[in-house]
């Protein structure tokens, strides 16, 4: 191969990326449309805390219950296929939200429609990028490539608040919609199709997992992703509650120009060059002693940071800026690590076994933190706060245990 032909082919796969980064951000947009609105639908719906968390939640019970499935049979299927009707289940989800969800029980049907649309767009994207990279991109891709799902996460945020203010909740759905409807023209437009193939021949079913589990490497970081999406998720989904709680104790920032769904979005947006500078920290200096680090750091700031609404303003928004980017920083390093332990006939099994409990353990946290808030005497009292952002903390905390015993026996 020539210097020239290898230089087209790099920009040939990076370019891939950047379009399969600006998908997920679009098709996204219906990720935090309803944690973002929150302080909203509680009041308008009549909500607690508990059943606030069960409509954050049952998005990641969708997302579970279908990326078995979805991902796994992209190591027989090209995953071009699952992606784009995965697409227009999710514009049709947040669509059907906006025009019909009018409670509890509507508002959970759509939300777990548009997580299981995201079941077959996030990790099957990042199957059919690595479908399409040689090896030695792909660490790199996947960690810039799970960094944009922080940017999707942060950009729902701020949409959905804009379009609620300017125009009512309903707003931010078709956002979302529209969103996801640019994502199939997008990837089938420009993402060619792989040529059809046979099956590999392998020792067990398509949907037999335990050869998955055999591989403790990929074992030990899948795990590692369930600690982390814990506490990430919990966060993200009461993260605009949360800053409507420090708002109303601290007048100085009611009265100030920023709201509390752009003062999250700066937060979480953060989170992505921490994403990718912890995939590189990682790598030059070992990986699963570096995830561990950033397990621990965000999760003793997660023990405390509830008590701190009231706290100066200097001290708490450091610590809400350090927290947005440690609890982060382990994101890509964590799925880059089971990508690259997996064996590459079982890379999709392997996959859908790391998005299975990862988000699995997504769809509780919300309600979870929900349920500590209405015991601790609900949003409006400190100590609940405190207590449901421990609870985070202290799940996040097993991650290194996880690591240290499961990756040293599998030699990671």
């Amino acid at each position: 191969m020539t210097q020239a032909s290898g230089s087209q082919d790099k920009a040939r796969g990076w370019g891939l990326v950047a379009l399969l980064c600006a998908t997920q951000v679009l098709g996204m947009l219906n990720n935090a449309a309803f944690p973002a609105l929150i302080p909203v639908f509680q009041p308008l719906w009549g909500l607690s805390g508990t059943e606030a968390g069960w409509i954050s939640g049952i998005y990641y019970a969708g997302y579970a219950a279908a990326v078995p499935l979805l991902v796994t049979v992209t190591d027989r299927l090209d995953a071009r296929r699952v992606y784009l009707a995965s697409c227009l289940l999710g514009g049709l989800a947040a669509l059907g939200f906006a025009l019909l969800a009018e409670g509890l029980w509507t508002a959970m049907a759509f939300r777990m429609l548009g997580g299981v649309g995201l079941a077959g767009t996030y990790m099957v994207g990042l199957k059919l990028l690595s479908d399409r990279l040689d090896e030695r991109r792909r660490p790199r891709a996947v960690a810039v490539y799970t960094a944009f799902f922080g940017i999707g996460a942060s950009l729902s945020v701020l949409v959905a608040g804009e379009a609620e203010a300017l125009a009512g909740w309903p707003a931010a759905f078709f956002a979302a919609a529209l969103g996801s409807f640019l994502s199939f023209v997008l990837v089938a437009a420009f993402v060619r199709p792989l040529p059809r193939r046979s099956a590999p021949p392998q020792e067990a079913g398509l949907f037999d997992f335990r050869p998955v589990l055999r591989n403790r490497a990929a074992l030990a970081y899948t795990l590692g992703y369930a600690a982390h999406i814990w506490e990430l998720f919990g966060f993200r989904a009461w993260l605009v509650a949360f800053l409507v709680f420090v708002f109303a104790r601290q007048p100085e920032l009611a009265a100030g120009p920023w709201t509390p769904t752009q003062v999250a979005t700066v937060i979480l947006l953060i989170g992505m060059p921490a994403s990718i500078l912890g995939n590189e920290i990682a790598t030059a200096f070992g990986r699963r002693r570096s995830i561990a680090g950033f397990m621990i750091a965000s999760g003793a700031i997660s023990l405390v940071i509830g008590f701190l609404a009231a706290a100066p303003l200097w001290l708490l928004g450091v610590l809400l800026v350090v927290y947005g980017c440690v609890v982060m920083a382990d994101s890509g390093a964590l799925t880059a690590g089971t990508v690259i332990a997996a064996t590459p006939e079982r890379r999709g099994a392997t996959m859908a076994l790391h998005s299975l409990l990862g988000f699995g353990s997504g769809f509780v946290a919300p309600l979870a933190f929900g349920v500590v808030l209405d015991l601790g005497g609900g949003s409006g009292a400190g100590l609940a706060w405190g207590l449901a952002f421990g609870l985070l903390g202290l799940g996040v905390l097993t991650g290194p245990l996880v690591l240290f015993l499961l990756g040293r026996r599998g030699g990671a």
